[in-house]
């Protein structure tokens, strides 16, 4: 689910919602672009384990104040980010700790997120459906590997059965 919010004096899009990821993660690019001191960083001496098993290293972490809007109403909470110097086409990662902070419930059919702002009423904010669509374009567009190594592969792959008649 990829959304956009609001830090500090900047809005950042390309903000995906994972409800699967452990961690809340503003990517280095992003951290850089935001012009935020690094002195502001906390140290962080550790790695993430990504979702194939991949250790990342971190930066560091960082508290900001994250908006979340939809039309007028919003709902701001403190994030503590880590850090990552990673290629992706997103610029921060919203994980479960999020998630949780802000209480909100994540309907993938719904496209939508669901939470309660500070006056009790119910803030929807919708997945942004171009940008969502753009980012899985860009991820198309990475080549895939290959995990057949003969020297025959693509004469090796499976080919359509045919259909059955009744």
């Amino acid at each position: 689910m990829v959304i956009s919010v609001n830090i500090d004096k900047f809005t950042i899009m390309k903000t995906m919602v994972d409800q699967g990821s452990s961690v809340d993660i503003l990517y280095w690019k992003t951290f850089k672009a935001m012009r935020i001191p690094k002195a502001e960083m906390m140290s962080y001496n550790d790695h993430v384990v990504g979702f194939s098993g991949e250790r990342i290293d971190t930066k560091g972490y960082i508290e900001l104040y994250t908006t979340f809007y939809e039309g007028k109403s919003s709902k701001t909470i403190k994030i503590k980010y880590m850090v990552i110097d990673a290629n992706t086409l997103y610029n921060i990662l919203l994980g479960r700790p999020s998630i949780s902070r802000l209480m909100a419930i994540v309907s993938t059919p719904h496209l939508a997120m669901k939470f309660q702002s500070i006056s009790g009423d119910i803030l929807i904010v919708h997945v942004d459906q171009k940008l969502a669509c753009q980012c899985y374009a860009e991820s198309l567009r990475v080549e895939p590997m290959r995990y057949d190594r003969s020297p025959n592969w693509k004469s090796s792959r499976r080919k359509k059965c045919p259909r059955r008649k009744a």
